[in-house]
């Protein structure tokens, strides 16, 4: 089962930390006790997090040097790409070779390694592990509305907070960057995205543990950063865009009819299918079966409704390319489409720095992290076990998922959006942390937003110099890069 902090409803003890956290028992001996925050009334978790400031100043969260022994980012990379498909590990790196950002999109085994010698407080929260702008966006609930929320959890495990908010932090200045933007609008960004968490943790930490559970991001609450004509009509597009991007949709661009059944049509190199992806016909029933117990049972009944009839390979983001990934086409008697996708989850990235046991399925990890985590989650997301004990998960593919492309967004923009992905972020973690302790932390005033500014043009930097890095051992052949895919 998923390896979680041992008080109640996963709420954080400072015996587990990784290094850099609360600082000696000895020299803060009221910090080093955990505090069982089942019991202790809001304003005794609010004073516990402003407490542990004298541990962990929030201005030390401005830090970031490489340390000397820092790892060669390509090492990392080579490293957590051993177990994925040697032949489209080359289409990983050519995406990660287009820009800092997209690097930086594909490098969450690099930053969790940089972060976890960076100050923590020592409170811990189901992390997303992988918290960038383009891991947050729009997507269809059960009731088929449309929320903003995160959308990634492969990397999600118990963590500390500020991880997430340095992730996201520093995505947001890389962003900036990209778009040609000067440093000052980068740390501005960057910034924003930090007050909007601080200040939405604040507001969290004031409600019942039903009211954060309940709460959502509908479209209609992003109407505070609709701030203009043109921005309204942005969101107006991007809306229309996301209902559009469903299955039914989906099937007659990527299906034909062979012998008078539906079947996937071969895109190579993003997807194509393998002889040997279904293996015996006992071997997917096992499959499949594993993936239908962990449904709860009324969603069995509506799986069982559909058969099985095509599956394939099909490459998916940048990070996540090499991992094995497939399309799995489904048809009702009526000739009914649902499209699955089965994607491989190996550990996460946080898992060697996080102080917590690694969970015993990934597969789960990443169907438990996402159900804590997101305010609604895909009727079909699931998990199995397939060939050579790999483990897998499952969802819809696209139902109305869409991430906001940012390519050429000014100033505004960015800041706008990076305001509601840190509101996204704020919610996340108060459904699975104990938000009065990290409010009191954070305090009203800006001093932390500060702080983040300035380790996100730091971090924006190291991503640039990493980024330069990957680029020379292409060129130097230490590496193969695909880039026309």
């Amino acid at each position: 089962m998923l390896a979680v902090a041992a008080t109640p409803v996963n709420h954080p003890r400072s015996e587990t930390l990784p290094r850099r956290a609360v600082q000696d028992s000895a020299e803060h001996p009221d910090e080093g006790d955990a505090m069982d925050t089942s019991v202790a009334s809001r304003a005794e978790r609010i004073d516990a997090g402003r407490a542990l400031r004298r541990a962990v100043p929030r201005s030390a969260h401005a830090e970031w040097v490489p340390p000397p022994d820092r790892a060669d980012p390509v090492d990392v990379l080579v490293d957590s790409g051993r177990d994925r498909v040697p032949e489209l590990l080359p289409i990983r790196y050519g995406r990660m070779s287009h820009s800092p950002f997209t690097f930086y999109r594909g490098s969450a085994a690099v930053m969790a390694s940089d972060l976890s010698g960076t100050p923590t407080t020592g409170v811990q929260v189901q992390a997303c592990g992988d918290a960038h702008l383009m891991n947050f966006g729009l997507f269809a609930t059960p009731e088929r509305n449309l929320v903003f929320d995160l959308n990634d959890f492969d990397e999600t495990a118990p963590g500390p907070w500020e991880w997430d908010v340095k992730r996201l932090a520093a995505s947001v200045a890389i962003a900036t960057r990209d778009n040609g933007l000067p440093d000052a609008a980068a740390r501005t960004a960057a910034q924003r995205s930090v007050e909007s968490y601080r200040r939405h943790l604040w507001d969290y930490a004031d409600r019942s543990p039903l009211e954060v559970w309940y709460d959502r991001l509908d479209t209609s609450l992003l109407d505070d950063a609709r701030r203009d004509d043109a921005m309204r009509a942005r969101a107006r597009k991007l809306v229309a865009k996301a209902q559009r991007r469903v299955g039914e949709h989906l099937v007659p661009k990527l299906t034909e009819l062979v012998g008078g059944r539906p079947r996937i049509v071969d895109q190579p190199p993003l997807l194509f299918h393998v002889e040997e992806l279904g293996g015996p016909e006992t071997e997917a029933g096992d499959f499949l079966d594993r993936y239908r117990e962990s449904l709860p049972e009324e969603r069995r009944i509506l799986l069982d409704r559909y058969r099985i009839v095509d599956a394939a390979v099909k490459v998916v983001g940048v990070g996540s390319v090499g991992t094995r990934a497939f399309v799995a086409l489904l048809m009702s008697p009526d000739d009914q489409p649902l499209l699955l996708q089965v994607k491989e989850a190996q550990a996460s990235v946080l898992d060697p720095y996080n102080g917590q046991e690694a969970a015993d399925h990934n597969g789960r990890r990443v169907v438990v992290g996402q159900r804590m985590m997101q305010a609604a989650s895909d009727i079909f997301l699931g998990w199995s076990t397939g060939p050579r004990g790999r483990e897998f998960y499952v969802r819809q593919l696209r139902d109305m998922k869409l991430s906001v492309d940012l390519t050429g967004a000014d100033e505004q923009r960015v800041c706008a959006y990076a305001e509601i992905c840190g509101w996204a972020l704020a919610r996340a973690h108060a459904r699975t942390g104990d938000a009065a302790t990290i409010a009191g932390y954070l305090g009203r005033k800006d001093r932390f937003d500060r702080a983040l500014g300035e380790f996100a043009i730091r971090y924006a930097d190291q991503a640039e110099q990493d980024h330069g890095v990957l680029l020379d051992a292409v060129r130097e052949g230490r590496i193969e890069a695909r880039s026309d895919v």
